[in-house]
């Protein structure tokens, strides 16, 4: 650890901190910023050269007398403390507890930057996480070591719904170890306390860990949060063997602070004001997620992506989707018909669903049972639109069971309680049910074995 210190900043702006005349001190170094006050503030170097040094300060440059402010340089990485008493907790993006409790006391102190998996010792994601959500259990299933995002919109449920899968997420192999890793960037204090009491009411709160950034904290702390919150996914998934879900909310807020820092720096905007490399950005991040050879532990993720005006081609949710496998889009129509969990199910899509289902794994007619549906409300869709144009009146008797089965789909399947937690069996049983209102041979993706084992119609 460095044992100088310096009084040579020059300029400060926007959370950063421009220091002269410092002796080579490396990228990613931690700094220590005493003001005027006394007050200690952390940092970051996040751009080096020969006589200038570019400091990204976690709590801001607001109040900061430049004449008046010591610069230390600590010659180490930002590093977060490990151990298994990490689970129960909850911290800041910096690792320091919010929660009113001592820090964490360990040995163990790894830096929080990561690096994404080497492709060459990745293992193919596969085995079911149940969710208990249908939409997404039924028709786009998560498997470990998936990036599946949800996309949502301003005013829609998703904080409701990331609460919802931390509550029920769940291995259908009961004697695997699963953890929850929960990141939330520029969440409001009632947002804050929502989670905290949904998670300690229902008693998964000692099975989580909470890193929260909150609206009236520095932005600049949410770069580091989501870097903390992996870091300790990585401990727990790949030191304990622990299988963990990440979830993160919201990325946008995240992308929202990158472009604020990047333009302080001056970097060149790209599209909609996002620095050019807001996708390697993100791919840093996404990509630390998912299996490795030889390690028993998995991580797998889901990001909640605001879109900007319900916009998915979006900076964000548009790069988002090249690097992950899928999305979970949620629906404002759907929204105010008072429908919970609005899942829109058409643009909604699983890559890797078909990697984590069927006999071994979910019910041998889970695969055939989800193109069914598929297909059915398609032509579902078509005939409301039909509907729309000519009057219900004027349709057939066939395109009414299709209007009809619309419906039921939407408020049964799609629609269910938010403390309801269905179990994949119960989730393929509702849907037979739903499918049994039409004939036999409407119901062509499904082999003559699952009609005469599932069928509930009446021919």
């Amino acid at each position: 650890m460095s044992i100088k210190e310096y009084r040579t900043a020059v300029e400060a702006r926007g959370g950063l901190l421009v220091v002269k005349n410092t002796p080579a001190v490396a990228f990613g170094d931690r700094v220590q910023i005493e003001d005027h006050s006394g007050q200690i503030r952390n940092g970051q170097v996040i751009r080096a050269a020969d006589n200038e040094v570019l400091i990204l300060i976690f709590e801001g440059t607001d109040d900061l007398d430049l004449e008046n402010t010591w610069i230390r340089f600590l010659d180490e990485p930002i590093e977060i403390a490990l151990s298994p008493e990490i689970l129960g907790r909850e911290f800041n993006g910096l690792g320091v507890p919010r929660d009113g409790r001592p820090p964490v006391l360990s040995s163990l102190r790894r830096p929080v930057s990561g690096s994404a998996i080497n492709p060459a010792a990745r293992t193919y994601p596969r085995e079911f996480i149940q969710t208990g959500i249908s939409t997404i259990d039924g028709l786009n299933s998560l498997v470990r070591g998936q990036k599946l995002p949800i996309f949502s919109g301003s005013g829609l449920p998703h904080n409701r719904l990331a609460a919802q899968i931390v509550r029920q997420a769940k291995l259908k192999d009961q004697d695997s170890s699963f953890s929850i890793v929960f990141a939330a960037m520029g969440v409001s204090y009632a947002d804050a306390k929502f989670f905290r009491d949904e998670f300690a009411n229902s008693g998964v709160l000692r099975n989580v860990v909470m890193f929260v950034n909150l609206a009236d904290d520095p932005p600049v702390e949410r770069l580091t949060l989501p870097r903390t919150a992996l870091t300790a996914a990585e401990y727990l998934a790949y030191d304990l063997d622990r299988h963990v879900l990440v979830v993160l909310t919201d990325m946008t807020n995240y992308a929202e602070a990158l472009r604020e820092v990047a333009t302080a720096k001056g970097d060149v905007p790209a599209r909609k004001g996002y620095p050019g490399y807001l996708y390697s950005d993100l791919a840093e991040l996404y990509e630390r997620c998912g299996r490795i050879h030889e390690r028993h532990g998995s991580i797998t993720m889901m990001p909640v992506v605001s879109m900007p005006s319900d916009d998915i081609t979006h900076p964000i949710p548009d790069l988002t989707g090249y690097i992950t496998e899928g999305q979970i889009v949620l629906s404002r129509e759907l929204h105010n018909q008072g429908i919970y969990p609005p899942v829109h199910i058409s643009p909604s899509l699983s890559r890797l669903m078909k990697d984590g289902i069927g006999k071994d794994d979910t019910r041998e007619d889970h695969p055939r049972v989800a193109a069914q549906l598929y297909a059915l409300y398609a032509r579902a869709q078509e005939t409301r639109n039909l509907a729309s144009i000519i009057g219900a009146d004027e349709l057939s008797e066939r395109d009414r069971r299709y209007l009809s089965f619309a419906d039921a789909f939407d408020q049964r399947f799609v629609g269910q309680g938010e403390s309801e937690d269905r179990s994949i069996e119960a989730t393929l049983n509702l849907a037979w049910e739903l499918m049994s209102s039409f004939p036999r041979d409407a119901l062509t993706r499904l082999k003559e074995t699952d009609l005469a084992k599932h069928y509930q119609g009446s021919d």
